[in-house]
């Protein structure tokens, strides 16, 4: 096959076609506004792609400079999707200069001179969109870029790095050189780079979303669904790396608790009554819990809390915290016979080889003694309880 402007504008079209309705496709499914922008911005290129086509078969429909205006659209759109990946916002006024610029090109003459400034116009434009959707995908507080959304970023920048040498050739070429003479091989050159250009954006966006959503999958996977926290799944995958800190200079606090009469509420008032109650007691835990600490929902009413460098009389004033403030809210939410509380078992973990097991059971021996002495009240184990309080 021979590359010549035609063929390579038919490659094109239908390589955006193909772009814009599979990340269509994928926007239904994901709902994604990122996803939306570059469908649309494919769809953009493969109208540009089929009016050029149009107009080198002899129909001309529209202007050379709407097709070409058409190219500005598409990576507009193309960084409007980086900028909703990245949750970013940008300034109007560059959108209104864009749209400003676009329609301009639209009533120019397309004359030698026109053609030759437009060429660098528009490929400036095309440039500074590009790198700026490039540098919107750096690496953000010190985490990595997934690998699609790596290989995105240096497909922006080379683009735009491409469009940068192409606005200083419009110029600096003629200037010693006739650029007429070179007119079908920048053209040829340029629809090559856009070809590969497609195929590369094209994967890495949708490699960027996949990334996205197996990220959200995974949250949704390691969450409790009725009250936002960690599971028993999540506590077993992230504990470990709280223990490990561990060590008896610097030991932390493993609190287990559940909610004293909790039957009661679901007998007299329903299951949905009960899981309100769980949710005020999540949101409690949630307000109270220190900054890097670590909270689950085991199942049913008992929920664990990790302290890191937590001495016990801290962990007896969260705990103190906790019970009262949960005790006042159950009491006004439900009547019960029996009053709804918290009883609460704790443990110092300062083993960091120890396994999350090991502290669960001696939290759990903490709790029944709480449970023993009355409810609502917090009990903690540890191996030299001498002038420690309980």
């Amino acid at each position: 096959m021979v590359l010549d402007p035609f063929t390579l504008l038919v490659i094109t079209a239908a390589l955006a076609t193909a772009s814009a309705l599979y990340l269509a496709s994928e926007w239904n499914s994901v709902r994604e506004r990122s996803l939306l922008f570059w469908s649309a911005g494919f769809a953009v290129i493969a109208v540009g792609s089929a009016l050029a086509l149009l107009r080198s078969s002899g129909f001309v429909f529209v202007g050379i400079w709407f097709s070409n205006g058409l190219l500005i659209v598409a990576h507009a759109l193309f960084l409007a999707g980086i900028a909703a990946f990245r949750r970013a916002r940008l300034p109007r006024a560059g959108w209104w200069l864009l749209a400003a610029v676009w329609l301009a090109m639209l009533g120019l003459p397309e004359g030698p001179w026109w053609s030759r400034a437009m060429l660098g116009v528009q490929s400036l434009l095309v440039a500074t969109i590009t790198l700026r959707a490039g540098l919107l995908l750096r690496p953000q507080g010190g985490g990595a870029l997934s690998v699609g959304a790596a290989q995105l970023r240096f497909a922006l920048l080379a683009h735009g790095l491409f469009y940068l040498a192409k606005a200083a050739s419009a110029v600096a070429l003629d200037a010693s050189i006739h650029l007429a003479s070179f007119r079908g091989v920048v053209i040829q050159v340029s629809l090559v780079e856009g070809v590969m250009a497609i195929m590369l954006l094209a994967m890495s966006m949708t490699g960027t979303e996949r990334h996205r959503r197996e990220e959200r999958m995974a949250r949704i996977a390691a969450r409790d669904p009725l009250t936002g926290l960690d599971n028993r799944r999540a506590l077993y995958l992230r504990a470990p790396a709280l223990l490990a800190q561990a060590s008896p200079a610097s030991p932390g606090v493993l609190m287990l608790m559940d909610i004293d009469h909790f039957k009661q509420v679901n007998d007299l008032h329903g299951h949905d009554a009960g899981d309100r109650l769980l949710i005020t007691l999540s949101d409690l835990i949630r307000s109270t819990l220190p900054s890097g600490d670590l909270a689950a929902r085991l199942g049913g009413d008992e929920f664990v809390i990790l302290l890191r460098d937590a001495s016990p009389s801290a962990a007896q004033a969260l705990g103190r915290e906790l019970r009262e403030a949960f005790a006042e809210q159950a009491s006004t939410m439900f009547a019960t016979p029996e009053p709804v509380s918290l009883s609460i078992g704790a443990t110092l973990f300062d083993q960091p080889d120890a396994e999350l097991s090991h502290w669960l059971k001696r939290a759990d021996e903490a709790l029944y003694a709480s449970k023993r002495q009355g409810r609502d009240r917090m009990e903690i184990v540890v191996a030299n309880p001498a002038g420690l309080p309980h």
